[in-house]
């Protein structure tokens, strides 16, 4: 059992399995085999941001057959692959993710693609959630990725489109934004701007 950060030897990949057996205060996560250390505590403006949505979304799904969760929430991706933990290489913890194929839930998380996720940025993460988990999110094939900059107050919204992600629109303060995975559902963003 490894209970401090300075145990792990971050130049050897690891798996989902030897993940679970960490017992150490810092958050990461695992990106191919790779650890990430995650930021320190979120902002207090970060915060408000994802409370907000997902009280939003949350409040849309009852009645719903999907669930929203926030992290930290372990989000397992092997390109739709529902692996064994010693397979899994990459252990994620977005912000918030909606899952609308149940059958991806057990008791660790989710094994496989949400439906959606939003990764709220900081100057910290910014660079991991607009390149390296795009392309790991388009790879698995997540329907609908928002990209939420708090210090700009936008949201831009990316639609898987064959494979691929493509730019919906970049959605700013005034805007309202239809979740497509989750229809009818609708954000106001000068509702979750308000700080």
């Amino acid at each position: 059992m490894v209970t401090r950060f300075d145990q792990l030897d971050v130049s050897k990949q690891y798996t989902y399995a030897d993940y679970l057996t960490w017992q150490f205060a810092e958050r990461v996560e695992l990106i191919k085999g790779w650890i990430y250390k995650m930021s320190p505590a979120p902002s207090r403006k970060h915060q408000r941001i994802s409370a907000r949505l997902s009280s939003e979304i949350d409040f849309f799904l009852k009645q719903k057959p999907c669930h929203m969760y926030v992290a930290p929430f372990d989000v397992r991706m092997n390109n739709n692959i529902q692996a064994t933990d010693d397979k899994v290489t990459t252990v994620v913890q977005p912000d918030i993710c909606v899952i609308c194929d149940l059958s991806k839930l057990d008791e660790k998380g989710c094994n496989g693609a949400p439906d959606l996720i939003v990764e709220i940025i900081s100057k910290t993460n910014s660079k991991r959630d607009i390149d390296t988990k795009f392309k790991l999110y388009e790879s698995n094939q997540v329907q609908e990725y928002w990209i939420v900059a708090p210090e700009d107050e936008t949201v831009s919204v990316f639609d898987l489109i064959n494979d691929k992600y493509v730019l919906r629109r970049m959605y700013s303060n005034e805007d309202e934004i239809n979740i497509n995975v989750i229809p009818g559902c609708t954000i106001k963003l000068n509702e979750v701007f308000v700080f």
